[in-house]
C-alpha cells in the first residue's frame, strides 16, 4: 500500500516533535540545517535535550486535549522520537494536522505480541515466542519452547528494562514478579502482560534502518553490527561484517516491514544473524535509532535528516556511506571523558545536554571513521 502524497513543506515550516529526548534533539538539529523549526511537546519537555535546541516547547500531558490542539495548530506537521506516545494522542492530533508515523504503526510497535504477530504474518521469522498473562503461562511457555528463555513485558521496557532471563531451575513466579507483573495470575482482559521468547543461537546482532516517504519511495542504510553490554547498546560497527547475501536479506526484511506498515518516516529493525547466515527479527522501532547514530558522520544524509525529509514531503536523501564507522555510546560517567575525546584527532563527539549522569543513562556518543573496506 502507498500513502497519498504529503504536502511538500518549504523551509521555514515548523515540525512538531512528540518526545523530548536525544533523538528529538538530533532531529531538530537536522531540521535546522534544512531551514525548518521544531516545536517539541512532552510532559518532561522543560530543559530537556530536545527543548534546548528547539524553537518552542510545550510542557503538557499526553491526555491534555486542549494543549494538544493548540500544539497541532501551531505546527505544520508532527512526528515523534518515541514510539510509546499514546495512540489516542496521535489520533487526536490527526484531527488538526498530519502525524507520521501514524497510529496504525504505533499500535504494532508498542506491543511486543502485536509486533511479533505482525512480523510472522508477513512470513518473516522470529525467535519462538508465547504470550504470558501469568506465572503459570510462563511455566507452560518454557515447557513448550525450552528451558532457556527471556520473559519481557509486552509494553514499554527498553535497554534491558522489563526483562528477566529464565534458565533451567528458574522460578516462573520470580521472573513474573521481576518484570513488574503481579505475583498472582492476571485475570484482566486485553493484551497479555508478558511475552516469553526462546533463546536462539546467533552469530551476531545487526540492525537495518530504512526510511520511507509519503509516496512509497524507500532507502535503506547498510546493515550494522550491534554489541550490547548489560542490555544496553555499547558499540555499533558499520557496516556489519556479514555475508553479502545475509545483508541483502536483512535489508529485504526491513523494507518489507516498512511497506506493510505503510510507514512514513524511519524504521529500525533489529535482527539476529544465525550461524547459517539467516536472519530472525528481534525488535523494531518506528523512529531514529541508537544504532543509526553513525550516519550523522559517515553518510551523505543522516537518519535524522531522512526523518525530516520524509515527514515534510521532500525527496529522500542519499544513504551512501562515505566511510566505515564505529559508534560507541557514552553511558553514565563515560561522558566525563569528553575532554580526552575532544582532543582525540578524528573523534566525532556528540553530547546530549543531560544535566545528570546516572548508571545506564545515555549521555552521548562518539563516532570514529575509517576508510571504506
Amino acid at each position: 500500500m502507498t500513502n497519498a502524497p504529503l504536502p511538500r513543506l518549504a523551509p521555514g515550516a515548523t515540525i512538531g516533535m512528540l518526545g523530548a529526548g536525544q533523538l528529538g534533539r538530533m532531529t531538530a538539529l537536522a531540521a535546522a540545517q534544512l531551514g525548518y523549526k521544531t516545536h517539541v511537546y512532552a510532559p518532561d519537555a522543560a530543559g530537556s535535550p530536545a527543548a534546548q535546541v528547539c524553537a518552542a516547547a510545550t510542557v503538557a500531558g499526553w491526555d491534555d486535549l486542549d494543549a494538544l490542539e493548540r500544539f497541532a495548530r501551531s505546527v505544520d506537521t508532527v512526528t515523534l522520537e518515541w514510539e510509546n506516545v499514546p495512540v489516542a494522542t496521535v489520533e487526536h492530533l490527526r484531527r488538526f494536522t498530519t502525524v507520521n508515523p501514524g497510529p496504525n504503526v504505533l499500535s504494532v510497535a508498542q506491543d511486543r505480541i502485536n509486533e511479533k504477530s505482525f512480523v510472522n504474518a508477513l512470513g518473516i521469522a522470529t525467535a519462538p515466542w508465547r504470550p504470558a498473562a501469568s506465572a503459570d503461562d510462563v511455566a507452560r511457555a518454557v515447557a513448550e519452547i525450552g528451558p532457556r528463555c527471556v520473559l519481557k513485558s509486552t509494553r514499554m521496557g527498553y535497554d534491558g528494562k522489563g526483562q528477566a532471563r529464565i534458565g533451567a531451575g528458574s522460578d516462573p513466579a520470580e521472573a513474573w514478579a521481576a518484570i513488574g507483573a503481579p505475583a498472582s495470575d492476571n485475570a484482566g482482559g486485553g493484551t497479555a502482560g508478558g511475552i516469553v521468547e526462546g533463546f536462539v543461537t546467533f552469530a551476531c546482532e545487526v540492525s537495518v534502518i530504512v526510511v520511507r516517504g509519503g509516496e512509497g519511495a524507500m532507502a535503506a542504510y547498510p546493515a550494522v553490527e550491534n554489541r550490547h553490554k548489560d542490555g544496553i547498546l555499547d558499540v555499533t560497527v558499520a557496516p556489519a561484517k556479514i555475508a553479502p547475501e545475509t545483508a541483502a536479506e536483512a535489508e529485504r526484511v526491513a523494507r518489507r516491514i516498512a511497506e506493510a506498515l505503510d510507514l512514513v518516516g524511519v524504521l529500525a529493525v533489529e535482527l539476529f544473524v544465525t550461524p547459517e547466515g539467516g536472519v530472525l527479527v528481534n525488535e523494531m522501532a518506528p523512529r531514529p535509532h541508537n544504532s543509526g547514530h553513525w550516519t550523522m558522520d559517515a553518510c551523505a544524509s543522516s537518519q535524522f535528516e531522512q526523518l525530516v525529509r520524509a515527514v515534510c514531503g521532500l525527496p529522500l536523501g542519499s544513504v551512501e556511506r562515505v566511510a566505515d564507522a564505529r559508534m560507541v555510546n557514552l553511558i553514565g560517567d563515560d561522558a566525563a571523558l569528553w575532554p580526552e575525546l575532544m582532543a582525540e584527532p578524528g573523534a566525532r563527539l556528540h553530547l546530549y545536554g543531560k544535566a545528570e549522569a546516572r548508571p545506564g543513562r545515555k549521555m552521548g556518543h562518539v563516532t570514529r571513521l575509517f576508510p571504506r573496506g
